[in-house]
């Protein structure tokens, strides 16, 4: 709501103080998929490094309470101004950030397995039903709404379709194997396809405007969590398509970070988050390739990446609060 209004007294009415929660965005639940992929991070360093729990456990914590926080947050914003929804909901580019609410839960019932496996359960089970939902969604939208131009592409259309690749890694404790068999061929099947328009996109059309350039690094994620995928679903150890998966994550990092001047140059936006997740996936990666073939090697580099990955999302969780106090978050976009 653009328009402000006072009550006579000159107190903000309303309807003003309510106007923060039209422009609530939801591509805020990008943090969650970077804070609970961090706990998942430390989870895995405290059993191939020797970790403290504590640390996992805390930053699990805080996920799950800010992603219950945005997610009602969300649903009170949806009852009051579902005109605003419904603008996200054909986005090009915020259409794909509602899949990050069923993302953000998956990642929550892999951190919650080994402490509470009953609740994990329900929050796999909820979290995989309406993560296929939205993928459903967002697919439709794509062939059935006017066409969208190239130009309205980045690597956040991976959230919807190639997230399907994170319900293995707990599905395979809570499901039949097929269950999880169908989220993993979804999600590597429309991760070439995608992959493959976003290359042609990035190759043969202008550059990704710098607020957008950030989401870059969610082509780390794909190879990263589909290798984690593939292993938790019985792959032959680290045979050879678990390392064409990994060492395509890893390429893909070195790509990145190649560019780091670039990165440090561009100004804060929210989607600054797609750095969280994406480090923190490669972190898991590198540190199950550890655990997997005993080499100290990958132990090694899954501690400098694991180091890189909790300083960027603590300096994100910074700039972020430093943006809400400011004022920069809850505006039209």
């Amino acid at each position: 709501m653009n328009t402000l209004h006072t009550t006579p007294a000159g107190q903000p009415s309303r309807v003003q103080a309510a106007g923060w929660l039209q422009h609530f965005p939801i591509a805020l639940f990008a943090s969650v998929l970077g804070l609970a992929g961090l706990s998942i991070a430390w989870m895995k360093a405290q059993h191939v490094l020797g970790a403290p729990a504590l640390v996992s456990e805390a930053i699990r914590g805080f996920a799950t309470v800010v992603w219950f926080t945005l997610l009602g947050l969300y649903l009170v914003k949806w009852a009051r101004f579902p005109a605003a929804v419904e603008e996200e909901r054909s986005h090009p580019v915020k259409l794909n950030f509602f899949a990050a609410i069923s993302i953000g839960l998956l990642l929550l019932a892999i951190v919650w397995t080994p402490s509470a496996p009953r609740l994990a359960y329900w929050m796999w089970v909820a979290g995989a039903v309406a993560h296929l939902l939205f993928t459903l969604m967002t697919i439709s939208v794509w062939l059935f709404r006017p066409p969208f131009q190239i130009q309205h592409l980045t690597a956040a259309w991976f959230i919807p379709t190639v997230g399907n690749i994170i319900v293995p890694i707990a599905g395979v404790q809570y499901a039949p194997a097929d269950i999880s068999w169908f989220f993993f061929s979804v999600g590597i099947v429309f991760w070439l396809i995608l992959m493959t328009v976003l290359f042609y996109r990035l190759f043969f059309h202008e550059s990704l405007p710098g607020k957008l350039q950030p989401t870059l690094f969610i082509l780390i994620a794909p190879p990263a969590v589909g290798y984690l995928a593939y292993i938790a679903l019985g792959g032959s150890g680290v045979d050879a398509f678990a390392r064409i998966l990994y060492f395509t994550a890893l390429f893909l990092t070195l790509l990145l970070a190649i560019q780091i001047r670039r990165f440090l140059r561009i100004p804060f936006f929210l989607s600054a988050w797609g750095y969280s997740f994406p480090l923190a996936a490669i972190t898991i990666a590198t540190l199950e390739m550890g655990a997997q073939s005993g080499l100290a090697f990958y132990r090694l580099l899954g501690s400098g990446l694991l180091a890189i990955a909790s300083a960027v999302i603590a300096l994100l969780l910074v700039k972020t609060v430093q943006a809400l106090v400011l004022g920069r978050v809850f505006v039209p976009d």
